[in-house]
């Protein structure tokens, strides 16, 4: 089921996957370059509900709008607060995530919307090539329980980059920053989405 939420940019769309008895909403939202046909969102929100999680997809207005980049990252969490009322309806705690640009969303509004916990696929550490620009603190900034899932030769920062702090990463190795691993890999594509998928499993049953 979607849905279309008005924000002060524009447009959202939410697009859900409900599990039978939830105890928590998962919401999460895409990169600055792609939507939600993301292979990891689409694998979570294939395997989450069976779990107890509905998964909430959301489409930033830029996206609905047919755009092909995304705008300033203050734009984006305009729009990510014009949905959050929608999502917190259900009076179940709310995880705050997204992919790439949208972990960064996440992280830097997770205290003031009063999110649960906070999931960043492929968080960007900083931009290809450039380690010295790095967005460190608005992952230690979250406030919240926090989950990484990075992939082992994501160039948007590797898992080795990562500062200490008080969040849990997971690797998913040989994986790039959209968990797509290399025909070559001794691990397979399935197996790397099925590490992203268990992970997320695993760690939201410590949430409640």
């Amino acid at each position: 089921m979607s849905e279309t939420i008005e924000t002060d940019v524009g447009p959202a769309r939410v697009t859900w996957h409900r599990a039978a008895q939830p105890r928590l909403v998962l919401a999460v939202s895409h990169g600055a370059g792609g939507g939600i046909e993301a292979r990891d969102l689409r694998a979570l929100a294939g395997v989450l509900p069976d779990h107890g999680v509905s998964v909430a997809l959301v489409e930033q207005p830029w996206r609905v709008a047919g755009k092909k980049m995304a705008p300033a990252p203050k734009t984006l969490d305009v729009g990510w607060r014009g949905v959050w009322p929608a999502l917190a309806k259900t009076g179940l705690p709310v995880i705050s995530g997204g992919r790439s640009a949208g972990a960064r969303v996440a992280c830097r509004t997770a205290s003031e919307l009063g999110a649960a916990a906070v999931l960043a696929l492929s968080f960007p550490l900083h931009p290809p090539g450039r380690p010295e620009k790095s967005r460190a603190d608005e992952l230690l900034g979250a406030g919240v329980p926090t989950l990484v899932v990075q992939g082992g030769n994501d160039p948007f920062g590797r898992p080795r980059e990562f500062p200490d702090g008080p969040y849990e990463l997971v690797e998913v190795a040989y994986a790039d920053h959209g968990f797509a691993v290399p025909k070559k890999a001794p691990l397979g594509q399935e197996e790397a989405l099925e590490i992203v998928t268990d992970s997320v499993v695993r760690w939201s049953a410590s949430l409640g």
